[in-house]
């Protein structure tokens, strides 16, 4: 007798239609967002942080002049950020992540989408952004700063604003690139020119409406 063989949902050919539905969900959901600015930060930031501070006041001036809020949804940076848009009266959007841990979204998303797979979620912070700025934060901030700077590094998205806000945190990151990558040909000296660093929520919507010409 043949053996039993698994649940054949959990077979790879059959993850095709949930990676599907995490698409078509995103798109129909955000497929009226406009002027969105997706923040990223560090989870792990306290409400006494002056990261989370920061990331509150810079998304209540965003909305305030005119654009929606994106965030992973979930606590510390994502947490802020999503406080400061409803605080706002803006669009507080929250892709949240299914994962081991379990993150369950900030009570400050207006509106949420779930997903399981992390690529089909930063496929919508891509699209749906008009600029990424990342706070402090760890593997995932910069799993997400370095990817979108390399999928505009090789044309594969059109050009956007992407801020790293905190000159003193990401000065040590800074340092590494021009004393490591640059010397050993690893990016052009011109490619640093793909993000900008600030320190105040003016100076986030100043370079986006620069860039813009707003």
């Amino acid at each position: 007798m043949a053996e039993l063989r698994g649940d054949f949902t959990k077979e790879d050919p059959w993850r095709i239609f949930r990676i599907m539905s995490e698409f078509v969900d995103g798109f129909e959901e955000l497929s009226n967002v406009h002027n969105a600015v997706t923040i990223f930060g560090s989870a792990r930031s306290a409400k006494t942080n002056k990261y989370y501070k920061l990331a509150e006041e810079t998304t209540f001036t965003l909305v305030k002049n005119g654009y929606a809020i994106i965030t992973g949804a979930g606590p510390g940076v994502m947490e802020a950020a999503n406080k400061g848009a409803k605080k706002a009266h803006g669009d507080s959007i929250g892709l949240n992540i299914l994962i081991p841990t379990l993150q369950k979204p900030n009570k400050y998303v207006t509106r949420s989408l779930e997903f399981k797979y992390f690529f089909c979620r930063k496929v919508m912070f891509a699209k749906y952004s008009k600029a990424m700025v990342a706070f402090p934060g760890g593997f995932g901030t910069l799993d997400e700063f370095f990817e979108i700077i390399t999928l505009v590094q090789t044309k594969r998205m059109e050009p956007l604003p992407i801020i790293l806000v905190g000159r003193d945190f990401w000065k040590g990151l800074m340092h590494w690139m021009k004393t490591s990558l640059i010397p050993h040909g690893m990016i052009d000296p011109e490619e640093m020119g793909l993000f900008y660093l600030v320190d105040t929520p003016q100076e986030v919507v100043s370079t986006i409406n620069k860039f813009y010409k707003i």
